[in-house]
């Protein structure tokens, strides 16, 4: 009796394995006709038992054929969920096919990632695709990053906050190698985009000069992106702390602590800004735009002098900082207002009003270089009213004169 119902099983359980296999023929011919939706049907009808007590051999080809079926659909995720397990199960009849198949899926949502994106401004379903193809293809961590921007670009910022989260998580830094070369038609260095494309460039002797470059890290961006996030939903103890986090294992980055250094300025904390600020110029002594910086803390202070060191700090770093220059003048100027005042208070003294005259126009006197130094290296109709009105007190005509028409010219 015993060998009677074996042999009875193991009949039950061929037939089981002729029935899968001929499903699976059926699918097979259904998706050559494309006929996709009855191929799913079908594949999906025999895929519970098939797990459970199929051949290595019919999993492989269900894998490959859903797989197939769903990519036709466009069913992208599916498609490759179905691939990746066929890959997983090692080298099989269909190994060689599933592997461009799967390519090509990423490649088409990627595409259409960039469509969305660039032409269709579709930035909320861009965001998706940029991060089904990273889950597509797990090593192209650079669609997370393009997901992240997406995402901000459609205000959907808890999506954006998972995908810049996601970035920390794997240690994306964004930094890519950059193959230079220089043209020599045009002198002019060109990233030629792989190795191999420049060192062929080369030996073909239409560049010269081969150099590696790497390009500049994003850990600061994401960062402040995270923050600037977190502000926007009035989470500002989180956004600081998002800085302090990334600051603690990146102390010498300069980029992490500027873009700190202007949450505390969208903050309205200015002493904060002002300590940031000596970190940097500690790390970059000669960049005139952080002695810029600590002139604008110090201005907003109400220290002057400290103001107007800081600012001839910058100029003397880079000598057409117009702004710097612009600065400058403005702090010599503050010191007007308090003369102004006291001219009002003494308009029938006229021995003291004639001395604060006289003491407005070394003020003057001593603003004009500075303010002539800005106008030169960036003219604006501001820059050319002031001097008007200081050649003016100063009784300087013909200058007065000529930015009288100067000015009339500009409005």
């Amino acid at each position: 009796m015993k060998k009677q119902i074996l042999t009875l099983s193991l009949g039950l359980l061929s037939l089981g394995l002729m029935a899968q296999k001929s499903e699976l023929k059926a699918a097979e011919k259904a998706i050559k006709k494309q006929d996709v939706n009855s191929a799913i049907s079908i594949l999906n009808s025999i895929e519970g038992d098939l797990m459970m007590n199929g051949e290595d051999k019919y999993k492989s080809k269900f894998y490959f054929l859903k797989g197939k079926a769903l990519a036709t659909k466009k069913d992208y995720k599916n498609a490759a969920d179905a691939l990746n397990a066929l890959l997983a199960m090692g080298k099989t009849k269909y190994t060689n096919e599933a592997q461009p198949l799967l390519s090509q899926i990423i490649q088409d949502v990627s595409k259409k990632a960039i469509d969305l994106y660039n032409n269709k401004k579709d930035y909320k379903n861009a965001a998706d695709n940029f991060y089904l193809t990273y889950v597509l293809s797990p090593n192209d961590t650079s669609f997370v990053y393009n997901a992240a921007v997406s995402a901000t670009q459609a205000k959907d910022y808890e999506g954006a906050i998972k995908y810049y989260k996601e970035l920390r998580k794997v240690g994306y830094t964004g930094i890519e190698t950059q193959y230079l070369a220089t043209n020599t038609t045009s002198g002019k260095v060109e990233n030629l985009g792989s190795k191999q494309n420049r060192d062929l460039m080369v030996k073909s002797k239409q560049y010269i000069k081969p150099e590696d470059r790497f390009s500049e890290s994003k850990t600061a961006t994401i960062v402040k992106n995270i923050a600037l996030i977190l502000k926007e939903q009035g989470k500002t103890d989180e956004a600081i702390a998002a800085f302090k986090e990334a600051r603690s294992s990146n102390k010498k980055d300069l980029n992490l602590i500027l873009n700190e250094a202007q949450l505390y300025v969208d903050l309205g904390k200015m002493d904060k800004f002002g300590e940031l600020m000596n970190e940097a110029v500690a790390l970059d002594p000669n960049n005139p735009t952080l002695y810029y910086n600590l002139g604008v803390v110090n201005f907003n202070q109400g220290r002057m002098e400290e103001a107007k060191k800081y600012y001839k700090k910058a100029v003397e770093l880079k000598p057409d900082y117009a702004d710097a220059y612009m600065n400058l003048a403005v702090v010599v100027l503050d010191k007007d207002k308090a003369i102004v005042e006291e001219m009002n208070k003494n308009l029938s003294n006229f021995k003291k009003y004639d001395e604060l005259a006289l003491k407005q126009k070394e003020v003057y006197k001593e603003a004009l270089p500075y303010l002539e130094k800005a106008n030169k290296l960036n003219k604006s109709i501001d820059t050319v009213k002031t001097l008007m009105n200081l050649y003016e007190v100063l009784e300087m005509e013909d200058k007065a004169k000529e930015f009288r028409d100067l000015y009339k010219s500009m409005k």
